[in-house]
């Protein structure tokens, strides 16, 4: 079996951790599922095999029993920051790309995960949009502020993030400014009645992910979507990547760098498919590696590996909340992938060296490139 534990990993796609007086043991069982429903955190996530298998991944680190009360007390013992040290310390991490528009009001700042490994923003537009919504009196006011923040990013942003598949679909269509502005209307309607400021309405959503496509072609600068499985807010009908192919096809677009998140789970072969035959298509192994079983993190990187060029696949644990996801990440990343690799080389489909190198390419040499990464 390859030994990956020496390659330290450009984690390309992740979160903020909590801020440690917001961990319950239902925020820490609520981390091993996408649903949020109170009944499937309470009881069902603990029957689910990354639950079983994690629970006792952690135990085995902390040396303890591989039982929930265990697990939290050994944790409590060594104080929650010498537990995500240690825990990231065995994750081997060179670079940690963080979207911190994931529950914003319960995080640890950015820089503070500093201490882990060198840390690069991404930058979620939809939450972007949000937040300029709530200060905007007008249309016009919103639209120029939203296209100076683009034009003005923080030196610490390396990418874009939209999480239009969530709201309305990945169908973008190129948008038309006045449906955007009723939309925006509207909105701000319900906020003056006190509802959160959300976007849920097609005309401005496309007009966000447009405007942030815009952006990213003009600023040489990859973006990222969210793409195949998530949460119930998403409806996994239109989180299918291959309607994104009239972006990838559009001239305005074309050397805009798409990265397709998640492994589009349960779409992983039509992502690979995207990659293989546009140029400016990414896929990515996050989510799928840990959440699924190891059967299923398996079958994304056979699937990828079928036809998506090793350029084009690129490696995150999409871990969030707690540091043992960033730790159960990488070493079923790492495993998995030595594991799915020594099979292409028994099959003849690459040779031992090559399959050493893809590995590395995999788990930071592609996104070192991707991101422009400083060495």
């Amino acid at each position: 079996m390859l030994d990956l534990s020496a390659i330290p990993i450009v984690d390309q796609h992740a979160h903020n951790l909590v801020r440690p007086e917001t961990l319950s043991e239902l925020v820490y069982l609520g981390s091993f599922t996408e649903g949020y429903a109170e009944e499937i955190v309470s009881e069902h996530v603990r029957e689910t095999l990354f639950y079983r298998r994690s629970l006792r991944d952690v135990a085995a680190f902390l040396r303890c029993a591989p039982e929930l009360p265990a697990v939290l007390a050994a944790r409590d013992k060594l104080g929650f920051e010498e537990t995500a040290q240690r825990f990231f310390d065995a994750g081997n991490f060179q670079a940690l790309m963080l979207d911190d528009g994931f529950v914003p009001d319960k995080i640890l700042p950015t820089e503070w995960h500093a201490r882990f490994a060198p840390v690069h923003r991404i930058l979620r537009v939809e939450f972007l949009a949000e937040n300029l919504i709530c200060e905007a009196a007008t249309w016009a006011d919103f639209e120029e502020g939203f296209r100076s923040a683009l034009r003005n990013l923080p030196e610490d942003v390396v990418s874009l993030k939209s999480i239009a598949a969530y709201r309305t679909g990945l169908a973008i269509a190129e948008p038309d400014a006045e449906e955007a502005e009723t939309s925006f209307e509207l909105l701000r309607d319900q906020m003056e009645t006190g509802a959160a400021t959300r976007l849920a309405d097609k005309p401005l959503n496309d007009w966000v992910a447009w405007t942030a496509l815009e952006a990213a072609a003009a600023q040489a600068l990859p973006i990222q979507f969210h793409t195949g499985f998530g949460d119930p807010d998403l409806d996994l009908r239109y989180a299918n990547p291959l309607h994104m192919r009239p972006l990838f096809e559009n001239p305005a677009f074309a050397d805009v760098r798409f990265v397709l998140l998640h492994a589009s789970y349960p779409f992983t072969r039509e992502a690979g498919y995207l990659a293989a035959v546009y140029p400016n298509v990414y896929v990515d192994l996050g989510l799928a590696i840990p959440f699924l079983s190891v059967a299923g993190m398996r079958f994304v990187v056979r699937a990828f590996l079928e036809l998506t060029p090793i350029s084009k696949i690129l490696f995150s644990t999409d871990a969030h909340v707690i540091p043992e996801l960033f730790y159960v990440g990488a070493l079923w990343g790492r495993r998995v992938l030595a594991g799915v690799l020594e099979e292409t080389v028994q099959a003849g489909d690459l040779t031992a060296s090559e399959a050493e190198s893809a590995a590395d390419d995999i788990l930071r040499g592609n996104a070192n490139r991707l991101y422009r990464l400083p060495a």
